[in-house]
């Protein structure tokens, strides 16, 4: 006999497990079908949080060997015990998998192991159980877009998940792929000592980011040792007795050369992921990229399946997984529920930290919007002076005509942090007069973001 549920998710990610707690805290009956031994996805299991642990710590050896003395702090050069540090990531892991274990517990939601495949609207079997249910939601995220030609064994030739589990650190480190991942993991193993290099196909790094900030970004990377190969492709990876070779050659054409590498990390992106799910036998339509199509409410084309998160159309991050899990929850219960698009934020954490919210100069001109800009640099900010921690800066985009924020750029340590202090007041469509007039702690980072604001329309107080 068939289990019966109000809500079946397939996918323990952050969408997913999202979707399934908040169904289940307004009284839907949830199973969640996952395949992996642990919740959580590819973010608490592969991706976010051992990406960030190992951050944290390359940055605190980083930083331990080269500012502590200017402090007056005198400790011996620090000494690396990666195994450990590997320990310390491998802690953030099992702390977060298993506080969401924890919360299907405490919500009363089923865990159910293994694959699943919808058999038909209603019906999705996951091993030798078949779970009948009013509605099923597909939250199977992404995995690693391959590079043609190029065999990734997570030995020498890695993705982002064998960039996480590196026995030792490489000499040279290649990272294909100048985005989000890739400078990240590049950065974890920069510090920790590796040669960094970075070959991206596009003539810069983080496409679709602000392009004054790129600039700024660039720069900074190349003060930390990075090297940059921009416009330039991989044809090649071959193994080498020792380590690899790497044919690389120009995006528009030229001639090839071989770069030498201990490690190439691949991280050109991902893609959705959908296979063995049975969307063709369901009826399920996806797009060319593969993707699962659905309609504003993230309903498929098939009645009482619903899709969300990196397996459909948007940017592939996590909290906007979660926001759409959310909101399909309440609008299943019978509750109202949405996501704003146009107030998701995005953060690169490296050291100084990207963060960007709305659009970008670039786009606005593209749109032919009239906005003003107004910058403020934090080495005139008293915090970051008195901590050291003076790069990068704070851009805010307004309307010329209505002043309402459109978009907010920043730079510099904490980033990630400062950008919700921008998210909240676009969530709340306010004009830079309105961040401007906020009455901000002193003296912290955030009133960066203030001072910009006084900079759109105005003469910010510190400048």
């Amino acid at each position: 006999m068939a289990d019966a549920f109000d809500l079946v998710v397939i996918g323990a990610g952050p969408g997913g497990y999202e979707c399934a707690i908040k169904a289940a805290q307004l009284g839907l009956r949830v199973a969640v079908i996952e395949k992996r031994d642990r919740l959580g996805g590819t973010c608490l299991n592969v991706g976010c949080i051992p990406s960030k642990a190992m951050l944290h710590a390359s940055e605190l050896f980083h930083e331990a060997g080269t500012s502590f003395e200017d402090m007056g702090i005198e400790v011996p050069k620090p000494k690396l015990n990666l195994q450990q540090m590997l320990a310390f990531k491998d802690e953030a892991i099992d702390g977060n998998t298993k506080g969401i274990e924890f919360l299907f517990k405490k919500n009363k939601i089923e865990w159910v192991k293994g694959e699943g495949q919808i058999e038909a609207p209603g019906k999705v079997k996951a091993g030798d159980r078949t779970l009948e249910t009013k509605s099923i939601v597909i939250a199977t995220g992404s995995d690693v877009a391959k590079l043609p030609g190029v065999e990734i064994d997570e030995k020498t030739v890695v993705s982002s998940t064998g960039a996480l589990e590196l026995g030792k650190v490489p000499g040279k480190l290649l990272v294909v792929g100048g985005g989000v991942i890739g400078l990240e993991l590049g950065s974890v193993w920069g510090r920790l000592g590796a040669e960094v290099t970075v070959v991206e196909f596009l003539d810069n790094i983080l496409p679709g980011t602000d392009g004054e900030v790129v600039k700024n970004f660039t720069r900074t990377l190349k003060k930390q040792g990075f090297s940059f190969r921009l416009g330039t492709k991989v044809t090649k990876v071959e193994k080498a007795k020792s380590g690899v070779k790497v044919t690389v050659e120009p995006a528009k054409g030229g001639e090839a050369e071989i770069l030498d590498a201990d490690i190439v990390l691949v991280a050109i992106g991902r893609v959705a992921y959908t296979q063995g799910l049975g969307l063709d036998k369901a009826g399920v339509k996806t797009d060319k990229r593969g993707r699962v199509e659905v309609d504003a409410s993230f309903k498929t084309n098939v009645d009482g399946i619903y899709a969300i998160g990196d397996v459909i159309a948007g940017p592939m991050l996590a909290h906007k997984a979660m926001e759409e899990g959310v909101a399909l929850a309440e609008r299943l219960a019978g509750h109202y529920g949405a996501v704003n698009y146009d107030v998701i934020p995005g953060v690169v954490y490296t050291s100084p930290e990207v963060a960007s919210v709305g659009k970008t100069e670039e786009q606005l001109k593209e749109a032919g919007i009239d906005y003003n800009a107004g910058k403020f640099p934090f080495t005139a900010n008293g915090r970051a002076k008195a901590n050291k921690t003076t790069e990068g800066f704070v851009k805010i985009l307004a309307d010329k005509k209505t002043d309402r924020v459109l978009g907010v750029h920043i730079i510099g340590v904490g980033a990630g942090e400062l950008i919700a202090q921008a998210v909240v007041a676009m969530e709340l469509s306010s004009s830079s007069e309105d961040i401007a007039r906020m009455c901000i702690a002193h003296p912290t980072m955030s009133e960066a973001v203030k001072e910009a604001a006084l900079a759109v329309t105005g003469s910010p107080i510190h400048m």
